[in-house]
């Protein structure tokens, strides 16, 4: 398929995302039929920093995916290629980043034109590999409606859409024949291994070798448990609103009392850097007339993101600092468990005394390393 450009010129991605509509949507997706069909695309630019000079070149796209429900829906990304005059094939990974913020201007394609987006350095340490990469920027980040943050089924498909979307834009040496790896950490660590769990069933022509995931909040009902009244508690009322967002039966508002609305309302519209500091060392029940967190429906929705009960078919790197103090280490050890445990190819590595952010910048480059042996073809034995 051709690169489709629908909008004229080399619009930044803040520009496409500012014009982009619900009505725009709907009529583009008349001809994306299928998951990972790309409904629209533009040339934009990938800098890590302010200013800093890439060698690439760079698409801001929308692409068809699917909710957590089923349905179908359109998320925004974008797909970065070394400008190195290779035509031949080479690796393509989906990548997913952190935490960001709920607010449309946190999408990473949003700051890739300026150099904002957080883990855009640890992205060119992927690009300069030569490898090309898709980010998404999940559902509801950049795109019309609420981000569906922590709902595990929408952020793998999302990934696995990513994957096709840079397949299908006509990109040489990006094809259905391209080896795909995945990887993430936090927020997209949770994104890659659902997306890992989800990939015989869901996109069983991706080919993909390898998942690297880490710091993954494999069970939302005990990282939210963990954070209660502590540095991340802000994170558990962004994770309720992203919850509410895919399934608004919910009814996120009918628990919160007026400090814990205006506080959700503060969320949909900002990024994490504010976000941490206005929802740092709060209590649910602070915030709340009920804990939504103990009533059934609540927690059946957040069990269905609850990982490890379906083995990944390709092989996985899983990392986890020992002092997480977001995401507890046992998280990672009982996925670690699970999935050894229904057959998987893990390789698990923990971090001494490393935290949340220490894990994403020491655990980075070894899991590159680990994809590119993937990549070679080198075998891997794990160590369940």
């Amino acid at each position: 398929m051709p690169i489709r450009t629908r909008v004229a010129g080399a619009l930044t991605a803040g520009l496409l995302l500012s014009a982009a509509t619900p009505t725009a949507y709907a009529a583009e997706t008349d001809t994306a039929t299928h998951p990972g069909d790309v409904v629209t695309s533009a040339p934009t630019e990938f800098h890590p920093l302010p200013g800093q000079w890439t060698n690439t070149r760079a698409w801001h796209i929308t692409y068809r995916s699917t909710t957590a429900k089923g349905g179908p829906n359109v998320v925004s990304g974008t797909v970065i290629v070394p400008n190195d005059g290779r035509t031949g094939p080479r690796p393509l990974v989906t990548y997913a980043v952190g935490t960001v913020g709920m607010g449309d201007s946190c999408a990473p394609s949003a700051g890739f034109p300026y150099g904002t987006t957080v883990e855009a350095t640890l992205i060119n340490q992927i690009v300069q590999r030569g490898w090309a990469v898709a980010v998404t920027d999940y559902e509801g980040l950049g795109t019309p409606g609420d981000h569906t943050y922590t709902v595990g089924r929408a952020e793998g498909t999302a990934m696995l859409d990513a994957a096709r979307a840079a397949q299908r834009l006509g990109i040489p040496g990006v094809d259905a024949d391209s080896p795909v790896g995945i990887m993430g950490y936090s927020q997209g660590g949770q994104a890659s291994s659902w997306a890992a769990e989800l990939h015989d069933s869901y996109a069983p022509e991706l080919k993909v070798k390898g998942t690297a995931t880490g710091g993954v909040p494999a069970d939302l009902l005990k990282v939210a448990k963990a954070d209660d009244g502590g540095l991340g508690s802000g994170l558990i009322f962004m994770a309720a609103a992203g919850q509410n967002a895919a399934f608004p039966e919910l009814n996120l508002d009918a628990y919160l009392n007026p400090a814990g609305k205006a506080l959700v309302d503060y969320f949909r519209t900002n990024c994490v850097a504010i976000d941490s500091i206005a929802g740092s060392f709060k209590k649910i029940t602070d915030l709340t007339v009920k804990n939504p967190l103990e009533q059934p429906d609540w927690q059946a929705r957040l069990n269905e993101s609850h990982l490890g009960t379906h083995a990944p078919d390709a092989p996985v790197y899983l990392y986890h600092g020992t002092l997480d103090e977001l995401i507890p280490y046992d998280v990672g050890q009982a996925l670690r468990a699970d999935w050894c445990a229904r057959g998987a190819n893990v390789s698990w590595h923990a971090l001494p005394l490393l935290g949340h952010i220490g894990g994403v910048t020491v655990g980075a480059l070894p899991a590159a390393d680990w994809l590119a042996d993937r990549f070679a073809g080198r075998g891997t034995g794990g160590n369940c």
